[in-house]
């Protein structure tokens, strides 16, 4: 049997002799090159049955090119080898068709079986989506944010169901949000609904939408989270939260890939993707009886774990500079962090995880009365997190407010059923208004200072009939 022959294109030559070394030893042949140029006049020989190529060749992107390459020889499996550890690299190099894709530095042993599996007999490629880096919602270079970038890179061309784990605040929904955005689905809707957020008896009516008559309060038909994700990504968020028998109902709705509406007899079937997170531990909500142990297994097909902000610090620098330029395309001061400044960060614990640092980081923006942000600004912010005031039953002012809210609402509420409801009315408008008044009427700054969309403060100025003029 003829040996397999494989074609290295690697400019770094300490790098090239250890797979030269490994590829030799495992029986296989091997001619290498450092250059683009080099690289299409060996391959124009056609003999090659594996290529693997670096990113950075000198002055010249590896990348670039490949689709060329692919584009001669569809056949040809291709493995991609970088330093430049982005979600933008593993993302284009699974734009090329590459087999495989490992950020620098590897494990010789993994690149190996890579290899042993790619020159096996392959099957179609893939599908074409475009990237800018810019645009990406990820950032980081450590170790730990490389794996979940290889991760998410598998998942762009098939449906997959993913269940992203994690601390709260650790960025589970951009991931999810990257996964539909650079998949072949990013043409449909991403529609994300957060369990926790929706009273149990509506749960159902929402995610499967009702029929006009099915319950109280039902006064028109109405479409359900599963029907305005089609063609697009479901994004289950905080899934550990959610009640037995919604668990039930959706895994009749995974299994059969159809659902019905609540009080509704037609059947829909389903065309989408499930992305699921949750920040709690699936296996003991199993053991305690909370969560479906059968519903577990059908989520979680792809499982993609997030670390915590604190085991990827190296990363901090790269984020709290990326959330400044953001605050300052939100019309937010331009400001600086010093070389101090960013090494406290790095030193912080972070319980809050990305959404704390973020936080900080827009605080210091708007509070900081210096361009340069320093050591001593930052220090401030972080021995006084919040301004609460404690009473003596250990509650806070806004606390004792909220409850006596809710008392006033229950003694109004008679037989309603609208508690809930007409709480968030009575907080959300004024509310909204305050925030726009000391906003100045700026609608990016408003919407900055609540942490939410500015599409989704939009809505709720139209729907609460709001005028931001009036705030300036």
């Amino acid at each position: 049997m003829a040996k397999q022959t494989i074609l290295l294109v690697e400019d770094d030559l300490s790098v090239s002799h250890i797979i030269v070394t490994a590829l030799k030893a495992d029986g296989m042949a091997v001619d290498s090159c450092k250059t683009v140029a080099d690289r299409d006049s060996l391959l124009a020989s056609g003999k090659y049955d594996l290529l693997i190529t670096d990113v950075g060749l000198g002055e010249e992107d590896g990348l670039a090119t490949l689709k060329a390459v692919k584009a001669h020889d569809p056949d040809l499996p291709i493995i991609v080898i970088s330093a430049q550890n982005t979600l933008n690299t593993a993302v284009r190099a699974s734009e090329t068709g590459a087999f495989e894709y490992f950020p620098k530095p590897f494990d010789l042993d993994e690149l190996m079986e890579a290899v042993r599996q790619a020159i096996k007999p392959r099957g179609e490629g893939v599908a074409d989506f475009d990237a800018e880096e810019d645009n990406l919602p990820l950032v980081g270079r450590s170790p730990a944010m490389q794996e979940v970038y290889r991760m998410i890179a598998r998942l762009l061309r098939n449906d997959l169901s993913v269940l992203i784990l994690g601390e709260s605040g650790t960025g589970k929904e951009l991931v999810a949000e990257a996964i539909h955005n650079l998949g072949h689905r990013k043409s449909g809707p991403f529609i994300a609904v957060n369990m926790a957020a929706i009273p149990t008896e509506l749960i159902e009516a929402e995610l499967f939408g009702h029929e006009k008559g099915a319950f109280t309060g039902a006064v028109s038909s109405a479409a359900g989270k599963f029907e305005q994700a089609q063609g697009g990504t479901l994004f289950l968020d905080e899934i550990g939260d959610m009640p037995m028998h919604a668990q039930t109902r959706l895994l009749r709705a995974l299994q059969s890939g159809e659902i019905n509406r609540v009080g509704g007899r037609e059947t829909i079937k389903l065309d989408l993707r499930i992305v699921a997170a949750t920040n709690q531990n699936i296996a003991r909500l199993i053991e305690q009886g909370k969560f479906r142990e059968d519903l577990y297994y059908r989520i979680n097909v792809v499982p993609i774990e997030l670390p915590p902000l604190r085991d990827r610090a190296s990363d901090i620098p790269a984020l709290a500079n990326h959330f400044l330029n953001l605050a300052a395309t939100e019309g937010l001061p331009k400001k600086v962090l010093t070389e101090e400044g960013l090494e406290m960060l790095s030193r912080h614990g972070w319980r809050g995880n990305i959404r704390e640092l973020k936080n900080l980081i827009y605080r210091l923006v708007v509070t900081a009365r210096e361009e340069t942000l320093s050591e001593t600004a930052i220090k401030q912010i972080l021995q006084n997190p919040h301004d609460d005031v404690i009473d003596q039953n250990g509650e806070t002012d806004f606390a004792t407010h909220v409850k006596s809210m809710v008392g006033k609402l229950l003694i109004n509420a008679k037989d309603d059923n609208r508690l809930y409801i007409r709480a968030l009315e009575e907080f959300e408008r004024p509310m909204l208004e305050e925030v726009l008044r000391r906003a100045s009427g700026n609608q990016i700054r408003a919407a900055t200072m609540l942490g939410i969309n500015r599409n989704t403060l939009r809505k709720k100025l139209t729907e609460y009939a709001i005028d931001p003029a009036h705030s300036r």
